[in-house]
């Protein structure tokens, strides 16, 4: 069964809550490259909304949305490119190229990946959701902007759809061609390119931005990794059930379970006793047999995968914390100092 994914509310930020939508410093930088190439003088852009070069290079620092819309339609104008999130979605899309291999490496049809898609508030900010459906013979990846007031404007629509195309058409053996898309804002005068990334059949003025494609596509099996990767893939799986383990057979299979789960969020008590086939009281019965709780055996796992991803410099930090299930960067830093004294940064320096 498909996994619509929630929108969530902004969530606290360390200590204080963050009360306004924000972004992380990859959606400005991702942004900012495209407008580089596009021939963009970046210096002035960053005067203009008030930002220093060294800024970007913080990877904890968050930024309002309305500077990356604003910051937007400053590149559209100084490049005249009215569709430059297509060129966004395009550098999104290989920037995500690690983090779609470590997700697939747990799964083995597109349907079971659809289940563990990374999800564009834990990813980017709080700027939206693609929420997946089904409509008759098509699978729908439709396009929900957190601020309401952004769904006439093209920018946010154009980057998560272009980048969920490009992931949707490589994950697996066969092609998954979208066979339709929708645009909830009015059709531009120039569509060249909405037609290179998206095809023909193209509608706008439409309630939601959506794309289309065939059903049959949630059976298809992803594509396997080779060799070198599969092992690098394997280590914290071989490393967290080895047989000489002291763990039990029933952690073992808890812990798989985890694994599976923790990049789609869904670590609850019961969507894990679900996955093991047996009852939520049976789950808390063999645990306590085990003299050990739910979030202690989670937590333990969270702990150790960390120390594995975090060998691997070609994850960053947000992916990490998608990896392992936070709903932010900031949440999975503040519990990984928790456990080891240390920001993940830091840890990975050293």
């Amino acid at each position: 069964m498909l996994l619509e994914k929630p929108l969530h509310k902004p969530v606290s930020d360390g200590a204080t809550e963050r009360t306004s939508a924000s972004v992380n410093s990859s959606a400005m930088s991702t942004l900012l490259q495209a407008a580089e190439t596009l021939g963009a003088d970046i210096p002035h852009l960053l005067r203009d909304i008030g930002l220093e070069p060294s800024d970007l290079f913080d990877g904890d620092r968050r930024y309002p949305v309305a500077m990356l819309l604003d910051l937007y339609e400053r590149v559209a104008q100084w490049t005249n490119t009215p569709d430059i999130g297509l060129y966004v979605g395009r550098i999104d899309y290989i920037g995500r190229l690690n983090l779609q291999l470590y997700a697939c490496s747990a799964c083995r049809t597109f349907r079971e990946y659809l289940n563990v898609m990374p999800s564009v508030l834990k990813i980017v900010g709080d700027i939206g959701e693609v929420k997946v459906r089904r409509e008759a013979q098509f699978l729908c990846l439709d396009w929900q902007p957190l601020a309401p007031e952004t769904t006439a404007q093209r920018y946010l629509s154009d980057s998560s759809l272009g980048v969920a195309a490009a992931i949707v058409n490589s994950v697996c053996v066969r092609p998954i061609p979208v066979r339709a898309a929708h645009f909830s804002y009015a059709k531009p005068q120039d569509i060249r390119l909405l037609t290179q990334q998206f095809g023909e059949n193209l509608l706008f003025d439409q309630p939601v931005s959506s794309l289309y494609f065939d059903l049959a596509c949630l059976d298809y099996l992803l594509i396997g990794l080779d060799a070198d990767w599969g092992q690098v893939l394997a280590q914290p799986i071989r490393h967290l059930f080895a047989e000489d383990s002291d763990s039990s057979e029933f952690i073992m299979a808890l812990r798989k379970a985890l694994l599976r789960l923790l990049p789609s969020g869904e670590m609850g008590v019961d969507k894990v006793a679900a996955a093991l086939n047996i009852s939520r009281r049976t789950l808390q019965r063999r645990l306590s047999e085990q003299g050990t709780q739910f979030l202690q055996v989670l937590q333990e796992l969270r702990a150790e995968l960390a120390q594995q991803y975090l060998g691997d410099e070609r994850l960053s930090i947000t992916d990490i914390a998608f990896l392992l299930g936070y709903m932010d960067q900031s949440s999975f830093s503040a519990a990984f100092r928790s456990w080891y004294g240390v920001s993940p940064r830091d840890f990975r320096k050293k």
